[in-house]
């Protein structure tokens, strides 16, 4: 479940061995990618809490961050597996566990299938099996369709791959009413939208990273405008898509007001990237990047906010 956004890096020296039980605890944790979670939990509860129309019960909203977790940790564990060989050519990811030794490779390829198992049953036995289906289809399908089958190969990665991002909206939807309707697949287009310009804009900074370690990301293939010029496309689709949720979901006044806002500096952002690229002048992609955090994290509050007031 995997929204795509800056992996967390590990501290110490490529190459240094776990010493005792704190740095191996450290190292585990590590290969989850704890700050992906965080911003996939974000928009979880706001997606159920929208579906209840008002806060669900304590338990469930904690039982379902809980299975959401340990799914996440799954696939992003497995994903650091496939891609353990890419990641010590980059320097954002050279400090990964398997990079540095840390954990052996099929030691991590277990704690992930195990976190998978985990996930599943936790979701199944607690929530429901609807939501433990969606879950183990969003780990499917960012280990398979974006991890090994679209990552390596073609540009279009994130804007297909990023898909796995957006099941939590899925899967907080369901667990609260046991269905799904219009409303999440609204909040999945919004998530699906944003990632491309966010992701890109963290590539755009990265771009000799990727380009070393073989992997055809956007900013690799593409010249700058290009790459700008689909930013701003996304950005406006993003936009577009978060406002339509007003009259599907009814997300209320304050929602709409905080989208309004919120989107209208996103796209301030899109353009001004736009017109540094344009000039010739400092790009500053992470500029972009940073705000697209916030700027999702503002959408989610919102709707957290205005289904208490429905």
């Amino acid at each position: 479940m995997t929204v795509l956004a800056t992996p967390p890096v590990d501290g110490g020296a490529p190459g240094q061995g776990a010493v005792g039980w704190r740095d191996t605890v450290r190292a585990y944790v590590g290969l989850t990618k704890p700050r992906i979670i965080e911003q996939l939990l974000v928009t979880t509860v706001p997606a159920m809490m929208l579906a209840k129309r008002g806060w669900p019960a304590t338990w469930l909203v904690l039982a379902t961050l809980v299975g959401g977790t340990l799914a996440a940790g799954a696939a992003n564990t497995i994903n650091c597996y496939v891609d353990r060989d890419i990641d010590q050519l980059m320097k954002r990811t050279s400090r990964r566990p398997l990079v540095r030794h840390q954990v052996s490779p099929v030691n991590a390829l277990r704690f992930g299938i195990v976190l998978s198992v985990l996930s599943t049953a936790l979701m199944g036995l607690t929530v429901n099996w609807y939501a433990a289906a969606l879950t183990d289809a969003a780990i499917l399908f960012y280990i398979f369709v974006y991890t090994l089958g679209l990552k390596r190969r073609t540009p279009s990665n994130i804007v297909i791959g990023g898909a796995a991002g957006c099941f939590p909206v899925l899967i907080g939807w369901v667990a609260v009413t046991g269905s799904l309707a219009l409303a999440p697949f609204v909040m999945f287009v919004v998530v699906f939208f944003w990632t491309p310009p966010h992701f890109w804009a963290l590539a755009m900074k990265f771009k000799d990273d990727y380009a070393a370690a073989g992997v055809p990301m956007l900013p690799v293939v593409a010249d700058a405008r290009t790459v700008a010029r689909k930013i701003l496309l996304y950005t406006w689709l993003t936009v577009g898509a978060s406002l339509l949720l007003v009259p599907v979901g009814r997300a209320g006044w304050l929602y709409a007001a905080l989208a309004s806002v919120a989107g209208a500096v996103f796209l301030v952002e899109a353009y001004r990237l736009s017109d540094r690229v344009k000039a010739g002048g400092e790009i500053r992609p992470m500029r972009l990047f940073h705000f697209s955090n916030t700027y999702l994290t503002l959408l989610f509050a919102g709707i957290a906010a205005s289904s208490l007031l429905l």
